[in-house]
């Protein structure tokens, strides 16, 4: 039980660090003082601290400055992105579990329907499946540690309605579930370049 405030302490200082970042507010170069950020948010040094490491990690801050990732920073990533989520979506069509395969075909069902809120939080459950099914822990350390980068993309596309989001969704599913590992792959592949190419060109606009 006492875990739980520090916990929600942690979330909120990490999201309202990684939001400023990536909204251009905190600006490259800005250096980062614990007690001041504490200070804002009310709360103590110790959850602000965990999330600067957490967000040095992810590649957003370097010895407590702020880095704003540039097109070919965020190019990078999605390469890793790309080669990682194309393997874990070949590797589910073969492995995946029923229960898991449920919670997928939710995730797409939610991304129809749901609110802005709801289809942000399917679109993260989506992929986070599919990594997840493939249980290995370096993978998903590696998925892990783009999270920033990955939930800019991830607000710029469902904010903006990219075009046939959750159609792909759909298809990646399908690929998945008739046991199709290339296809998967394939669909998985095409649509994070599509993301890719939608958010930055969202960026520039």
């Amino acid at each position: 039980m006492t875990k739980k405030p520090t916990q929600l302490a942690y979330v909120h200082a990490y999201e309202y660090i990684r939001d400023r970042i990536l909204s251009g507010e905190l600006e490259r170069g800005t250096k980062l003082v614990e007690e001041r950020l504490a200070e804002e948010m009310g709360i103590s040094r110790t959850p602000v601290r965990d999330s600067i490491r957490k967000l040095e990690q992810e590649g957003l801050i370097k010895q407590k400055c702020v880095v704003n990732p540039s097109d070919m920073d965020l190019r990078h990533v999605f390469q890793v992105r790309t080669l990682l989520e194309g393997f874990a979506a070949n590797y589910c069509a073969t492995y995946i579990t029923d229960e898991a395969l449920a919670k997928l075909k939710n995730c797409v069902d939610i991304g129809r329907t749901g609110t802005i809120e709801e289809v942000m939080a399917a679109n993260k459950e989506f992929h986070e499946i599919i990594v997840g099914a493939t249980n290995n822990p370096v993978m998903i350390d590696i998925f892990d540690r783009m999270q920033s980068i990955i939930y800019l993309f991830r607000k710029t596309v469902v904010l903006h309605k990219r075009p046939l989001l959750i159609e792909e969704h759909h298809d990646i599913y399908e690929a998945i579930r008739q046991h199709h590992a290339d296809e998967a792959e394939r669909l998985m592949k095409e649509h994070l370049q599509l993301d890719l190419e939608f958010c930055l060109n969202r960026m520039k606009g």
